[in-house]
């Protein structure tokens, strides 16, 4: 984890916004907004994180295991957090009437360059969710799977 005087310098190297600042510094402050849990065709656990220093909850054993692996093992990455705190998201709906609902992200990651929201879904389950909710869920020009924006993403600038 970035001591303080790491995470001033990281914020003033990436120029984070004072909003920013405040969201990350929750984020970082907050224990995870909810404890997972297994499903029919899911296997849940904690993951000892020597980097974060405590254990890391996933939902997943195949997908949200997989990512953790990879926030642990790459050095990109300088922290991350798993259930960070819920917030809402507003989109229209297919038939456009506006939809908000309250949203708790699979992990909050902070990387040299950038920190964000990050969800942790299969192809298949994105296509899905996509066909149901075309204004939530989207592939990109680029190939890339992107929920929708919410207003509190757009302030972490990168």
């Amino acid at each position: 984890m970035l001591s303080p005087e790491e995470l001033a310098a990281w914020y003033e190297r990436v120029n984070i916004s004072h909003q920013g600042r405040s969201v990350i510094d929750q984020v970082r402050s907050s224990d995870p907004a909810r404890r997972v849990g297994g499903g029919r065709r899911n296997v849940s656990g904690r993951y000892p994180s020597r980097k974060m220093g405590v254990t890391i909850q996933f939902e997943s054993h195949r997908v949200e295991l997989a990512a953790v692996y990879e926030f642990e093992h790459d050095a990109d990455v300088l922290e991350y957090y798993d259930q960070p705190p819920s917030f809402k998201l507003e989109y229209p709906s297919s038939s456009g009437r506006r939809i908000g609902v309250v949203h708790t992200p699979d992990y909050f990651v902070i990387r040299q360059r950038t920190a964000g929201w990050e969800e942790c879904k299969t192809e298949e389950d994105l296509q899905r969710l996509t066909e149901h909710n075309p204004n939530r869920y989207r592939l990109d020009p680029g190939g890339q799977w992107c929920a929708r924006r919410c207003k509190r993403t757009s302030v972490l600038p990168i």
